[in-house]
């Protein structure tokens, strides 16, 4: 049977188009930190300048998130998951091309605007072609694939820009990106009937939902205590994973480790492996055993203790902040099965707009945290200037840090409130 007539060989085409693009999105959201010091320099801007910077690809995507997630019920991912590759790849070359930081900044967030409609409309997608016992590991797999990019946007993007220039580098990423939007225009569809397509077994065929009923559920989700308490973890797993390894994590290392830009990538490499490593798996996990809450309390305790590292010991032995980073990374995974218990929680046809609530919160962190740190970091800063930039104190970075850990502890509180919670719905069954 040819590839693209067998429903379960077309999603793969399908979803790997819109995986590729993903790709992209985090590649392009996590390369501020080896760019950062070429940026500070042909800027001339402080940390929280640089903050603001990297925030400014955040601000947009977080608040595209709801009308994604309408687009994506309605529209389906064939035409708002191209449209959105397009629109990011117009972004770089904007970025590639700015001439001054106002420029820069408004390009970043054209790039947001275009990568904001990515992620919800794969999990629309998945939501369509995969079995509901299969989501949380196509979710793993979806987030897997950031790690793929967040891999790019380290050592290998530090020896691109090396080579070639980083205005050069981020060009030939948007060339990449227009032929991504043609392979999804040309592959996606919103369901095996929408394609012409046999249905998949025990996969229903979702409805599109109209204006009013998604009015309803906004409401319905504004008033909902558990979206709020999975909003919080989401705000705080993915604004620190995103603010630490696509920011700061670089910056850290240079300051108070005296590394080069190069090596200090090797650490945000093993940070980008643990994104890889753990959303799959997590995502995995819990489908097998059933469970959402209990694996996400687990995971954000040990996010916290994780991050508390740099705050308690400021300079701890480099084989320490190896593992750290990597342990950071691979904390996504409890991060995002906050989105596959959102939408089992709502109606199929409510799954865009209710993963698109929760998947906002996670970029209003990724907005707030970096400058946050970057006016800690700035606060505690020496006056000696050196090649041209500032010099950074180890207590500005321990305070910086502080702020992450102390997030992610309300965090791991509202997790907690949902484990109890559910336990007592379940009369003391499994959670």
């Amino acid at each position: 049977m040819n590839v693209l007539r067998d429903p379960k060989k077309r999603r793969w085409l399908a979803w790997g188009s819109l995986a590729l693009v993903f790709l992209l999105v985090n590649l392009h959201r996590l390369s501020t930190a080896v760019l950062s010091e070429q940026l500070t320099a042909n800027f001339g801007i402080t940390a929280a300048e640089l903050g603001t910077l990297h925030a400014s690809f955040f601000v947009i995507y977080a608040f595209i998130q709801i009308p994604t997630g309408v687009l994506a019920d309605r529209y389906g991912p064939r035409y708002v998951g191209s449209i959105g590759a397009f629109v990011l790849s117009f972004g770089a070359i904007g970025f590639a091309a700015s001439g001054g930081y106002l420029a820069a900044v408004l390009s970043r967030a054209l790039i947001g605007f275009g990568s904001g409609v990515i992620f919800i409309s794969t999990l629309r997608f998945c939501a369509n072609w995969f079995r509901v016992d299969e989501f949380a590991t196509m979710s793993g797999l979806t987030s897997g694939m950031a790690g793929v990019g967040a891999i790019f946007a380290t050592t290998p993007l530090a020896i691109a820009v090396e080579w070639f220039g980083w205005q050069r580098t981020i060009f030939g990423l948007a060339v990449v990106g227009f032929a991504s939007a043609v392979a999804v225009f040309s592959l996606a569809r919103q369901s095996p009937a929408a394609a012409g397509l046999d249905p998949i077994e025990n996969v229903p065929e979702q409805a599109s939902v109209t204006l009013s009923e998604t009015g309803t559920y906004i409401q319905e989700l504004i008033g909902d205590i558990e979206q709020w308490l999975l909003s919080l973890a989401f705000f705080s797993g993915m604004g620190t994973i995103l603010t630490v390894i696509g920011l700061w994590g670089v910056p850290y290392l240079v300051a108070v480790y005296d590394l080069d830009v190069t090596t200090a990538s090797y650490f945000t490499l093993l940070g980008s492996i643990g994104i890889l490593v753990g959303g799959p798996s997590v995502g995995w996990i819990s489908d097998r055993i059933g469970r959402r809450r209990l694996p996400m309390v687990v995971g954000f305790g040990i996010f916290v203790v994780v991050l508390a590292i740099i705050p308690v010991f400021g300079s701890p032995p480099l084989a320490a902040i190896a593992v750290q980073y990597f342990l950071i990374g691979s904390c996504l995974g409890v991060t995002v099965l906050a989105l596959p218990t959102i939408k089992e929680r709502y109606p199929a046809e409510a799954s865009g707009v209710a993963t698109a609530i929760v998947n906002g919160a996670g970029f209003f962190g990724a907005t707030i945290l970096p400058t946050l740190m970057g006016y800690a970091v700035d606060r505690y800063r020496t006056d000696d200037v050196v090649a041209g930039s500032v010099v950074y104190t180890e207590f500005g970075y321990r305070v910086a840090f502080a702020i992450t850990t102390g997030v992610a502890a309300l965090a791991f509180c509202s997790t907690v409130v949902l484990y109890v919670r559910d336990r007592r719905r379940s009369d003391g069954t499994t959670a």
